[in-house]
């Protein structure tokens, strides 16, 4: 048994786990609007990386964005409000798409990606 406190060592194969203390989560989105053209992926991903998230983004056929977003709760949910608040520079954001959210034991990602 773990005492209050105490980290355990050992266990950051791709980041954060539960054994840390931290619920993980996993959400994929798509984002609507004029969003393409204008660095939307670039900014997304640098966000996405100061927010301590991982996963991808890619430009859609549709003229849309869409990816997916994993890390701890908090975190994503930020990054969740960025995506339909903020975005690039440049970008106007219609409306954004959330869906698949769940719960996991650990990451599946190292980073975050931009997907061609």
């Amino acid at each position: 048994m773990l005492m209050k406190g105490t980290r355990l060592k050992g266990r950051r194969e791709a980041g954060l786990t539960m054994a840390e203390g931290h619920t993980l989560m996993s959400v994929d989105y798509e984002i609507f609007g004029k969003v393409q053209g204008v660095f939307f992926r670039k900014y997304t991903q640098a966000e996405g990386k100061r927010l301590g998230v991982v996963g991808w983004v890619q430009n859609t056929d549709q003229g849309t964005v869409q990816g997916q977003l994993q890390g701890p709760t908090v975190q994503v949910r930020v990054m969740q409000e960025w995506l339909k608040t903020k975005g690039s520079p440049k970008s106007r954001i219609d409306k954004a798409k959330f869906h698949n959210e769940r719960v996991i034991p650990k990451l599946e990602y190292k980073d975050f990606q931009i997907v061609k």
